[in-house]
């Protein structure tokens, strides 16, 4: 294993590195960063979990010159949780580097801010391409000084229609910039972009995930008709604490979402249809337990950071065995075993029979269990979401919330859970038992000494 004590980064860096406690680097970052630091193009094919975005925000923190407040260096990625977890990473890096300033623009956000931002410089600026396209044409933000440029997740990207404002933004960046292109698919969408975007790149290849722990993958055929009832019947058997159900379609993830609910199991879709704040509630009710099962479509899943996830289902086989890779790799992180489940109906065999060939080992096929009407409700979510009518700008904190639970509410602090608290709104789970307790003394009490609307979602 190669330390990063080995490569000639900045010693700021290299203190972050310490106290992250990051000492020996990851395939992808092994392979890349070398040539990231000698100023070489790169396009890296890697999976989510490898290590990728410490190994480009490493790169583009070092080439910085921290005394010219100007954009040096942009992250564009497909969606705004994506863009801020990496700003969040790259902003750990930097820790030591002083006043070092890291913005993150995205959509599904008012704009106004964004622009209020904009009239303080930053040095990195984290992105999506159709919120950085829009702040260019309104001249409101200058890439003239870009010595680093990075495609995060460029294949979902392409997905999700961003090829022309990518190609826009890209023209707006200094000829003699560097360019970064990380993919966990490598389709021919990508090697044109690459072709006509980066300069003799390096091509790193990381065929999975650091050390990556073994994934139970069992495959399950049915008729389209039946398919609601086997998902259910998978699921009740089981029982897995967290899930994600990948459909191909949107209108498919508000159907099964559906079917699931009157199966008595806790789901809710999640698709590109869905407004922004509806959107943040779902993943809310989902990273908090109060709901069992995401119905999701590949786009609107790509970039969440979800922790812990027991089980992952392919509602319909991926036309692209990558992307069934993808999918599956987003179970048995940071060392737990993951669990994989797919049902197949007939016309989805060759699709099979193709994924078998890239493993290069039979699939493994099981029966479909019966589902037995006893089980109903075996699925319910452990928790419930309050959601207050009061953020951040109301000086609003989780302690407060939890100290009105605990104190006036008299609930004992084992049932209240994750507690977020966004620029208006807050949310906090709470065992489902006491849910209604909690409900009706927050809302005949006060919190911080204000009168706050509560309601159930």
């Amino acid at each position: 294993m190669t330390e990063f004590s080995s490569l000639a980064l900045a010693p700021p860096l290299l203190k972050a590195l310490t106290a992250l406690d990051y000492a020996t680097m990851t395939p992808v970052q092994a392979q890349s960063l070398p040539a990231m630091l000698a100023g070489r193009d790169l396009i890296a094919q890697a999976p989510t979990g490898s290590g990728k975005t410490v190994a480009f925000g490493l790169g583009l923190l070092q080439r910085l010159d921290p005394t010219l407040l100007k954009v040096q260096a942009l992250v564009l990625c497909p969606t705004r949780e994506l863009a801020d977890q990496v700003a969040r990473e790259i902003r750990r890096l930097a820790s030591a580097i002083p006043n070092l300033k890291v913005l993150t623009l995205t959509g599904g956000i008012a704009l106004a801010p964004q622009l209020a931002s904009l009239r303080k410089d930053s040095h990195v600026v984290v992105g999506t391409p159709g919120r950085i396209q829009e702040m260019l044409r309104k001249q409101a933000l200058s890439l003239a000084k870009v010595k680093t440029l990075v495609l995060d997740e460029a294949d979902r990207m392409l997905d999700m229609g961003f090829e022309e404002p990518i190609r826009e933004i890209v023209g707006k960046t200094p000829p003699s910039r560097q360019s970064l292109l990380f993919s966990a698919t490598y389709p021919e969408a990508i090697r044109a972009m690459a072709k006509s975007t980066l300069r003799d790149p390096l091509e790193v290849t990381v065929a999975g995930a650091v050390e990556q722990p073994a994934i139970e993958q069992w495959f399950h055929e049915t008729d389209l008709a039946r398919k609601p009832a086997a998902l259910a019947a998978l699921l009740l058997q089981h029982r897995p604490e967290s899930s994600v159900v990948f459909c191909n379609t949107r209108r498919d993830a508000d159907d099964v979402s559906e079917a699931l609910a009157e199966f008595g199991i806790s789901a809710l879709a999640l698709h590109g249809d869905i407004e922004q704040r509806d959107r943040d509630e779902i993943l809310v009710r989902f990273a908090n337990r109060s709901c069992s099962v995401l119905v999701a479509s590949d786009v609107a899943a790509r970039g969440l950071d979800i922790k812990d996830l027991a089980a992952v289902i392919n509602y319909e086989l991926p036309p692209d065995p990558d992307i069934y890779l993808h999918r599956i790799g987003r179970t048995a992180r940071a060392g737990s075993a993951g669990l994989a489940l797919s049902l197949v109906t007939p016309r989805e065999m060759p699709r099979a029979l193709a994924l078998e060939k890239q493993q290069g080992a039979p699939l493994r096929w099981q029966k479909i269990p019966s589902l037995d009407a006893k089980q109903k409700n075996a699925l319910l979510a452990a928790m419930t979401t309050l959601r207050i009518d009061g953020g951040r700008t109301d000086k609003m904190r989780p302690g407060d919330i939890l100290g009105a639970l605990t104190g006036d509410a008299g609930l004992p602090a084992d049932a209240v859970g994750k507690i977020d608290v966004f620029a208006t709104r807050s949310y906090v789970a709470i065992n489902r038992t006491l849910a209604d307790k909690a409900l009706n003394r927050l809302r005949a009490g006060k919190i911080k000494g204000r009168n706050c609307r509560v309601a159930r979602i």
